[in-house]
């Protein structure tokens, strides 16, 4: 059975695994290795926020980012959408702030109970933290104001008071990065806005007044740190502000990922190798440059962002996505050069059909949206999501889907339809159609969205607002690896999780 209406197009090849989401934009990415996933904070650039009086989308301003974006996978390449936590502004966590830039996550066990931190900027005036009993929240203000401001010491003359980066240290201390900017252009070689401190055991408090870090070359902003080797790696985004000769001297290029090393978390620090150039050389589109070092399954990786997303959209407005790549490390396990790519990092394990599987978990994606889905979800912004926002041609996808020998026999999915509760309590029916005047349907296609599919779910068009488990069969088992589509016609409802039957 062939499919009957246009397949829409994701803004990346099916091939590529960069960005590392389409639905919307992360940008300042910071990634938190827990209990076998790795979890992604990411400033949300929200397009929707930044629009001129014809509803034209305007430049990026960051002035109205309030929202941080989370992520979570298991092998680098599905990545699962648990939404935007509401971190500041009006409906914010921490409603005494403007903005929620540059995050950055850590977890710790306090009284035999893991707890979860996340730090972000208030613009470039202070850090904020959160905390969470869940690596996706809810989350919430623990001291009801910044954890550092203008008024902590020797931070009045940092310029830029932002851009958290988090140590968790193998003897159970915990160390915070922030700091950058200019203060004048006389000082751009030595700006001396970075800074350490040293967080209190609840890691909500700091240990001490922060403390400069020195010889920091060209400081532009991107704080970074990490232990490699026994090794302490800061790292940094060099300023805009140097010469083609200071270039030469110093060995790295304006706008690149820089690191320092020392044998303790707050210094001294040496100058060490540029890890990462500016977006621009890889793929033509600079602007800021923003990364996160991390270790997974035994292997280094970096995070970053770009603007292919916005690229591909034709917007070009300095709106960012994330990408990971693998991080090289030199014969001294000190992180060296790295790329960014469009194909991104291999996948680190084969992906299980059989667990039930949120659908919202995703390796690429074209014409759809995730949702907030219950109550929590809803209030806090971050939590359980729903594929909604579906019609005929849209799809998502998971990659490298191992079936196994013996095979698939069907699939088990949880749909619901888009019926508003009425005032008598009662779910209204949803008007799911296709355009056809036929059922909606969900069209497993193996390795292509345009493949003829493997089977199909029938949904029917009096599905409620309540989840609802459909089930469809396969006439031929399906066997061995695969890259999944899930193909939808027709509109009306949305899609929450899914699960392949024996």
């Amino acid at each position: 059975m062939s499919l009957n209406f246009s397949i829409e197009k994701s803004y990346k090849p099916l091939s590529d695994h960069n960005p590392v989401m389409v639905q919307r934009f992360g940008a300042d990415p910071y990634a938190m290795v827990y209990n076998g996933r790795v979890y992604v904070y990411m400033t949300l650039d929200d397009p929707s926020q930044e629009l001129g009086e014809n509803g034209e989308v305007k430049e990026n301003s960051y002035s109205k980012i309030d929202k941080i974006s989370v992520i979570s996978s298991d092998d680098l390449v599905n990545w699962t959408d648990h939404g935007t936590v509401y971190a500041a502004g009006d409906t914010g966590a921490a409603n005494w702030g403007k903005n929620s830039w540059a995050p950055a996550a850590a977890w710790k066990n306090i009284d035999g109970k893991d707890r979860f931190f996340l730090y972000f900027a208030n613009s470039g005036n202070g850090i904020a933290v959160l905390s969470a009993d869940s690596p996706v929240g809810p989350f919430t203000d623990p001291i009801n104001g910044p954890l550092i401001s203008r008024d902590t010491p020797t931070c009045a003359e940092v310029t830029w008071l932002f851009d958290p980066a988090v140590l968790m240290d193998d003897d159970g201390n915990s160390y915070i990065y922030f700091g950058g900017g200019v203060p004048s252009e006389d000082k751009a070689s030595d700006p001396g806005t970075a800074r350490v401190a040293k967080l209190g055991a609840d890691m909500i408090s700091l240990e001490g007044d922060p403390k400069p870090i020195e010889n920091v070359s060209y400081l532009f902003e991107d704080s970074g740190i990490n232990k490699i080797g026994g090794r302490y790696f800061y790292s940094y985004c060099s300023n805009f502000s140097m010469s083609k000769e200071a270039e030469k001297e110093k060995g790295f290029e304006q706008g690149e990922i820089v690191t320092m090393v020392s044998d303790d978390p707050m210094g001294p620090f040496s100058e060490a190798a540029p890890v990462l150039k500016n977006p621009g050389h890889f793929f033509g589109l600079g602007g800021n440059n923003h990364h996160c070092m991390f270790e997974f399954g035994g292997k280094y990786y970096i995070a970053y962002h770009s603007r292919i997303l916005e690229e591909s959209m034709g917007l070009l407005k300095g709106y960012r996505c994330t990408g990971i790549d693998s991080l090289e490390l030199d014969q001294g396990s000190a992180p060296s050069k790295s790329l960014m790519t469009r194909k991104g990092p291999e996948q680190v394990k084969a992906f299980d059909p059989y667990e039930e599987t949120r659908a919202v978990t995703m390796s690429n994606a074209a014409g759809i949206t995730a949702s907030q889905f219950g109550e929590t979800a809803q209030k806090y912004g971050s939590g359980d999501m729903i594929v909604t926002g579906i019609h005929s041609g849209s799809w998502v996808s998971v990659s490298g889907a191992d079936f196994g020998e013996a095979g698939a026999k069907g699939i088990e999915v949880y749909v619901r339809g888009l019926g508003a509760d009425d005032s008598t309590g009662k779910a209204e029916q949803s008007r799911s159609t296709a355009e056809n005047g036929g059922p909606c349907k969900i069209h497993i296609c193996l390795d292509s969205p345009k493949a003829e599919p493997a089977g199909s779910v029938v949904i029917d068009s009096g599905i409620t607002k309540e989840l609802t488990k459909v089930t469809g069969s396969f006439d031929k088992a399906v066997t061995g690896k695969h890259d999944v589509y899930f193909v939808f016609e027709g509109e009306g409802f949305e899609f929450y999780s899914w699960k392949f039957l024996s």
